[in-house]
This record gives structure tokens, sequence and C-alpha cells, in this order.
């Protein structure tokens, strides 16, 4: 479990990965040596770390929540295989181990879609596959697991949060045009590097990304501040939730009245158990993602919470046995002397 000053850390990340140590620690009046000796204590036993990510919708590509189905034997092994390719994100292990739920990032035309439309149907291992598109996010992304918020006052929060690239009210700049290259073309290659770059670590130092880029560090500053601030790319903050006092997760499906979704995901977003609510396709067009502290719990989240939206006509819950890759690429072992 963490300590006060460790969830004051985490909550700092999570309101700006970027923020220097020096800044942290003059909100939470500590010194930064503390700062970052908890940081890289984190870092190495609990799996802390900041990833950079894409708003997909904004980059032109599309999400889709994986269902796999496979033998006891094999589940495993096709589900590394999903951990190491660069399109695929929280893959994780459910249902006593034989079912895999992984989310893919598909770009436009068939080839953005190899993994469903080639790969998967080539596995002779899995005896059945669904493939849900993630329609609209209530939570999840940008917007934190709430148990992971709770550290820090509304006025520590309010001195680490980035400066905008506009000030002005519309968030929008004098043209009225988002202030994302988007509005003009889209990504260019040296945005898609810088991109790579934060999906790798979030923290990684402006010089470095000046480097790999071929752009000076003003520029490169300049650049993810306008990024940052239309919500083209944000930062997230990967943590085993098993230390923020989850030892029960489970996925559950969930099915509403069309007339009714978009009113049921909003009012799940606010519910503290839950760190991920989407509407996607299929007959189950709500997905969820709940964090218990143990069965006895998560029972009564079900029955009592869940049990009281009278919208909900079912429910099917799943319980995750093991998270194999978050939102970041899994780091390479350590070669062995």
């Amino acid at each position: 479990m963490l300590d006060d000053l460790d969830r004051a850390l985490v909550h700092a990340l999570r309101v700006d990965g970027r923020a220097p140590f020096n800044q942290i620690a003059a909100v939470l009046d500590v010194s930064p040596q503390t700062v970052a000796r908890r940081y890289r204590r984190l870092r190495a036993e609990a799996g802390l770390r900041v990833v950079g990510l894409a708003d997909p919708h904004r980059a032109g590509r599309s999400q889709w929540l994986l269902r796999l189905t496979a033998g006891p034997h094999t589940a495993q092994n096709l589900a590394q295989a999903l951990v190491r390719r660069a399109d695929t994100a929280w893959v994780k292990l459910a249902s006593g181990g034989t079912e895999i739920t992984a989310i893919v990032d598909t770009g436009p035309g068939p080839e953005g879609h190899s993994l469903l439309l080639r790969d998967i149907p080539r596995t002779a291992a899995v005896t059945d596959v669904a493939a849900h598109c993630l329609l609209h996010t209530y939570r999840g992304g940008p917007s934190a697991w709430p148990a992971s918020t709770e550290a820090l006052s509304e006025d520590q929060q309010a001195r680490l949060r980035p400066a905008t690239a506009d000030p002005t009210p519309s968030g929008l700049p004098p043209s009225g045009l988002p202030s994302s290259g988007l509005a003009s073309g889209g990504l260019d290659e040296s945005d898609h590097t810088l991109l790579g770059a934060l999906h790798r670590d979030g923290r990684t130092p402006l010089g470095d990304l000046a480097a790999a880029t071929g752009r000076t560090p003003a520029t490169v500053a300049r650049r993810l501040t306008e990024l940052r601030s239309d919500g083209t790319v944000f930062l997230d903050v990967e943590l085993d939730p098993r230390l923020l006092g989850a030892d029960m997760q489970a996925l559950l499906w969930l099915s509403v009245a069309p007339a009714h979704l978009d009113r049921v995901g909003h009012a799940l977003a606010t519910h503290r158990e839950l760190a991920f609510v989407a509407a996607t396709t299929g007959p189950s067009n709500l997905a969820a993602l709940a964090l218990c502290t143990d069965p006895a719990d998560l029972h009564r989240y079900l029955t009592q919470r869940l049990g009281a939206v009278p919208e909900i006509t079912a429910l099917e819950s799943a319980p995750v046995l093991r998270t194999l890759k978050s939102a970041g690429p899994v780091p390479a072992p350590l070669a062995r002397p």
C-alpha cells in the first residue's frame, strides 16, 4: 500500500505528468530530493509510469475492445503475443485465464485493421472472438480513477496544472480553430516521433525529445503545449491499483436501451468504483472496469449501486486475474550479465 506522500505524488503526476520535481516538492512541502527518491522507488517497485497518449479520434484512428476466448494452455501465450504488438493496450487475462481482453488501436483502411481482419482469424487457438468499437468514453483516458486523485487539495492541484497554449476563455486561438496541427493537415512525421517518445516515457526530457524530432527544445516545448492544450495528447499514469486498495478487478458488460445510454454512461462515470466506462457497439453497449477492495465489495457494488439503475437490463461480469499490459509499451526485460 502507498503512504500519504506516495499518494500525493501519484495525484500530482495525474495533474501534470511532466511537472518538475522541484515544483511538485514545493506543492507537497518536501524537498525535491525526497520527491525524486519516491518517484524512483515507485517506478522500480510499483510499476509507476507516466505515458503520453494521443486522442485516437484527433489522430484519425479508432479503438476496439477485443474479447478472445482460448484454451487454458494457449491463452497466456496468445495474450503475450498481443502484449508485444504496438497496436494493443490494456491486455488482461480474465474469467479463469481463458478470456483475454485488449484495446486495439486501428487506422483507416483494411491494413489498419490487420489484427482484426487477418491475424486473429489465422490463430487456431482462438475459440471465440468479439470486437466492439469504442464509440464514446465517459471515464478513462484523461479522466482518472477517482481513488488515485483524492490526495491533493484544489489549491494544490491549481498550482500544478500546466499552462495552456492560449489563455482565451474559449480555449481556442484567435483564429477560432484548434491550435493543434490537425486543423492544418494533421500531425507531421516529427509530431509522430514526438508522440512515440512520450508513449515510451511521458517524462522524457525536452533535450531528448528535441534530439529525436530534429527540432529545438523551445520548438518542442511549444508544440507539446499546443498538443496538450487542445486535447490531442494527454499524459496517463500507470500504477498497480492494488497499491490503492483495489484487490478485486472486474470487467463489466452492460446492456442499456439506446434512449438511456448517454445518461447512464454519464451517471456511471461518477461512481468511485469505476476506472473506465465507455459506450461500445454490440448487444452489451456499455463496458466498464470496476476496481473494488474484495469480492464482497464487488458484490455490494453490483447488487446495490448497479442494481439500483433500472435502465440496465443485463449485466455480465468477468474477474480480472492479471493485467499484462497497460497503456504504454511493456519495457524489454533487462539482459542478464
